[in-house]
């Protein structure tokens, strides 16, 4: 099995950056989900309930060797925004159900993500130091942390179990008399990793990977909501996939897709990888 893809969310919610290469550690993809977008209250503001979001097009050196500072975000009708890492103590914001602590970005970033999201009551933060925050108990270990993704540092999605989905998405359409529809992109569900060459749904089996000889516990299945029936172009929303998830991949009231993985280690990794599954 191969690693195909991997993607990069500086920005929680914000444009996915697919990397041909990539560092890892205990906290993730480096820059994955390290700023994230708060009301005025401190709580997550996702493309869920702002899908402007998904027009905002963030980048770090990682991601585009171009950018010369910590963060680039673009958007459209706007001036590039160009910031450093902001100094400052931490203060307290609301992912969820977790508190968590975030630098503040400043008032300029704030203007600027409100005339990109067309919302005056928003803030952008900024994840100082991801091992305050531990991670789901019975399904991680002491020390386990990260920055602003919903559950675990990293997820990982099959190429083969996407094509599956496909299959019966297809079936679901013309069950219903509807017009066959375009095969979605696995990119609808914002994996970090995306690898190929195993059966589909194979992950389910799954508790351990090594990609690139960097080691992945597999804590448990990714439940998935309505953010991945937005099209992140049009910014219109549809019934797929969670309709045909929630006939073929519902399990305990959720809808299944993907795994979510803790690295156990720390490396490079790089497309075309190979990737070892236990």
């Amino acid at each position: 099995m191969r690693l195909t893809g991997i993607n990069v969310h500086p920005l929680k919610s914000g444009a996915i950056r697919p990397v041909r290469s990539i560092e890892v550690g205990p906290a993730g993809l480096r820059g994955d989900r390290t700023w994230m977008v708060v009301d005025g209250e401190g709580s997550l503001v996702s493309a869920r309930e702002a899908h402007g979001l998904f027009h905002v097009v963030p980048d770090t050196p990682d991601t585009d060797p171009a950018v010369g500072r910590a963060l680039r975000l673009r958007a459209p009708g706007l001036p590039d925004l160009h910031l450093d890492r902001p100094a400052g103590e931490p203060e307290p914001v609301r992912l969820f159900s977790l508190d968590l602590g975030a630098v503040p970005a400043g008032a300029h970033a704030d203007e600027w993500v409100r005339a990109a999201l067309g919302r005056d009551d928003v803030r952008l933060v900024w994840c100082d130091d991801p091992t305050r925050r531990t991670l789901q108990p019975g399904f991680s270990r002491p020390g386990d942390h990260a920055t602003f993704p919903d559950s675990f540092p990293v997820t990982v999605a099959s190429q083969a179990s996407m094509r599956r989905l496909g299959d019966w998405i297809l079936e679901t359409a013309l069950e219903h008399g509807e017009q066959a529809p375009e095969p979605l992109p696995i990119e609808r569900f914002r994996a970090n990793l995306v690898v190929d060459g195993d059966e589909p749904f194979a992950e389910d089996r799954w508790t351990s990977l090594i990609v690139g000889g960097v080691p992945f516990r597999v804590t448990k299945p990714v439940g998935r909501c309505v953010m991945t029936t937005i099209d992140a172009g049009s910014l219109t929303t549809a019934k797929e996939p969670i309709r045909t998830l929630a006939r073929h991949r519902r399990v305990d009231g959720k809808t299944l897709f993907a795994m979510h993985l803790v690295p156990d280690g720390s490396g490079t990794l790089t497309v075309g990888d190979e990737v070892d599954v236990s």
